[in-house]
């Protein structure tokens, strides 16, 4: 190697660490990519924030979409590949997650507007039963695939379910973007605010 190279050699190592720093985000303690992959669909942070209950944090939910959105309106408007993101925080059981899941259902739909998805609620639901407890640094992923108008649950990379329909996937979104989200602070986070 020239010496030129090897006198270049520590600016272009730190420059490739500051570089990697910069297309990380962290909330909570939990590191976020600002731009991820989703089934070869390129997807940026849209925002994320950190769900707490009384004064226990729970996890950090994250919503990655194609483009940047400001509005819950927009988000749920949207048809293309989306992503919601929780990265745990404590212990939760199977329990503790679906009743927290389902009072969040329940609040942002009207009986009408739940019938037609109770029963791929609860097959969603059993999901949860069949995963037991979720540790802390487990990773949930909940995608929307618009070619198949899929919703994909993976729990720390595993695929779980897939569950048919996009009004399915806007039911999911509602829980931290409804009008009555789990959390007002963290639909505002999530929303880049």
């Amino acid at each position: 190697m020239n010496t030129l190279v090897w006198k270049r050699l520590p600016g272009l190592a730190l420059l490739l660490c500051l570089s990697g720093q910069a297309s990380a985000f962290t909330v909570g303690g939990m590191v976020l990519d600002e731009k991820i992959q989703v089934n070869k669909t390129n997807l940026v942070l849209n925002g994320a924030g950190v769900r707490s209950k009384v004064i226990i944090n729970v996890y950090v939910g994250a919503l990655y979409l194609r483009a940047k959105k400001t509005t819950a309106d927009a988000v749920l408007a949207d048809t293309g590949t989306k992503r919601v993101s929780l990265r745990i925080l404590r212990h939760l059981s199977a329990g503790d997650f679906m009743d927290a899941f389902n009072k969040a259902i329940n609040a942002n739909h009207t009986p009408e507007e739940y019938a037609p998805l109770a029963g791929r609620l609860i097959r969603f639901g059993r999901v949860f039963r069949d995963v037991g407890e979720v540790e802390r640094g487990a990773v949930i992923d909940i995608d929307y695939m618009p070619e198949t108008h899929e919703t994909v649950l993976t729990v720390n990379g595993k695929e779980r379910t897939r569950v048919q329909g996009a009004d399915f996937y806007t039911a999911m979104l509602k829980i931290w973007l409804g009008k009555n989200p789990v959390q007002e602070s963290l639909k505002r986070a999530m929303l880049g605010g």
